[in-house]
């Protein structure tokens, strides 16, 4: 039992400068807070957190391997994620100034306007799912850190951990970027903040093609 606490804090301690790192899910999780507000950024973490199980789940059950050794593969996985991400960057550029006053929050809370939970969960777990970059993380991780003899259950539940920790840090973030303070902040910029973020998305998009499988 004490060697299945060692992997587990061995896979936190390298997880968690992953978590921080800045990247399309922090990116995405940010603009939801700002343009979207709260409740839409938080839903969107949980997508996020979601879809960090999708990529354990098949780690876990090899097909991490089979991706990691496949270029036909992997160029599939990377050149839809390009898409998305570029897809994003350019409607942020295009959207108008957002409305952030009291009076449009309490529209948003009232229904009116307001993004769907099926859509904000989505764009959080497609912004993660569609990113090969996890295929090496957890394959590595996994097969450095976690002994081949440790059970699949036990591994289901290192991944349990990593999404629970992840989705933490995200909603943090949606809590933090919209205080009435940071929302009065954002207001006075909305519009250059969502075409700074559009040229961000289309960046990590630029980004994500010029990789290769290693």
């Amino acid at each position: 039992m004490s060697s299945y606490f060692l992997e587990l804090a061995s896979l936190m301690a390298i997880f968690s400068f992953a978590i921080v790192s800045p990247g399309a899910d922090l990116a995405m999780v940010m603009r939801q807070s700002i343009v979207h507000g709260r409740r839409a950024a938080i839903i969107t973490s949980f997508g996020v957190g979601t879809s960090l199980m999708f990529h354990v789940t098949y780690t876990i059950l090899g097909l991490g391997l089979i991706i990691s050794q496949s270029i036909y593969l992997f160029n599939i996985v990377k050149w839809c994620g390009v898409a998305y991400l570029i897809y994003i960057g350019i409607k942020a550029l295009r959207a108008g100034k957002t409305d952030m006053s009291v009076e449009a929050v309490k529209g948003n809370e009232d229904g009116k306007g307001e993004q769907s939970a099926l859509r904000a969960f989505g764009l959080g777990f497609l912004a993660n799912a569609l990113n090969p970059k996890p295929v090496f993380f957890f394959l590595s991780i996994f097969s450095t850190v976690v002994s081949a003899h440790t059970p699949i259950a036990i591994k289901f539940g290192y991944g349990l951990v990593m999404a629970s920790c992840l989705i933490a840090w995200f909603v943090g973030v949606s809590l933090f970027m919209t205080t009435p303070r940071m929302r009065a902040a954002f207001s006075r910029m909305s519009q250059w903040i969502d075409r700074a973020s559009g040229l961000v998305f289309i960046a990590l998009g630029i980004k994500l093609a010029t990789e290769k499988a290693h």
